[in-house]
């Protein structure tokens, strides 16, 4: 099914928290009456205030929201997409291909979720914005990625959910042109900011080693200044 994705920027003077709120209590259910399957807001908002592990030196402004959701026909979209530009400053959409690498309850890192629909899921969420660099054959991009990131990252992070998104085309005007969009949820803040947590290192040793490793696979497809991961606070709206 069709996974529409929307980077959502608030309006001028608009607290992010206020934003976010706004979105959460009025447009997934709108996506709803449309058919939307699915729904889900990652929020920058207070409770996702983390320091970024990757905030990259793109120039760009991070999204205040992000909003995805299935829809059975993408050209369906167009009411919804009237009601995001009437709601924010700025509105970037893409179409996307999902792979759900790792669910809640996958790993030793999370119990399978049980909390209800529009409850904020437990820890944080990193979501990452990736440019495909112009050295790499998109084959050998996806290759790489999802063939040795996403297992090495899987070993060695204690990520407790990992979504990968392969974004096909933009949908709106302007939107700058993206390759992936990950979505890394984490347990807690403490295991974003800790190094030791983060890469799964009980030593000094062991984190020299495991960092050299992450960095030797994240830079073999992608140029790490064009990368932007904006922490998130996490809503299933719909799910």
């Amino acid at each position: 099914m069709p996974k529409l994705i929307y980077l959502l920027w608030a309006p001028s003077g608009e607290p992010r928290d206020a934003f976010c709120e706004r979105l959460l209590d009025d447009l997934p259910r709108k996506a709803a009456r449309l058919g939307a399957r699915s729904v889900v807001l990652q929020a920058r908002d207070s409770d996702a205030r983390v320091r970024s592990p990757a905030p990259g030196s793109t120039g760009r402004a991070p999204f205040d929201a992000m909003l995805s959701l299935c829809l059975d026909d993408v050209g369906a979209r167009g009411r919804f997409e009237l009601a995001l530009e009437a709601r924010s400053a700025r509105v970037h959409g893409y179409l996307a291909e999902e792979t759900l690498y790792t669910d809640y309850g996958g790993n030793r890192h999370a119990r399978p979720r049980d909390w209800p629909d529009e409850e904020r899921s437990p820890g944080v969420v990193s979501v990452t914005l990736m440019e495909r660099p112009a050295r790499l054959l998109y084959a050998d991009w996806i290759a790489i990625w999802h063939g040795r990131q996403s297992p090495l990252s899987e070993l060695m992070q204690p990520r407790t959910r990992y979504v990968r998104n392969v974004i096909t085309r933009c949908l709106t005007p302007h939107a700058p042109i993206y390759g992936g969009i990950v979505e890394e949820a984490w347990p807690s803040r403490t295991h974003v900011e800790d190094p030791y947590l983060f890469y799964g290192a009980c030593s000094l040793s062991g984190l020299s080693e495991n960092m050299g490793a992450m960095l030797r696979s994240v830079t073999s497809f992608l140029d790490l200044p064009r990368i932007q991961t904006v922490m998130t606070s996490e809503y299933f709206v719909l799910a």
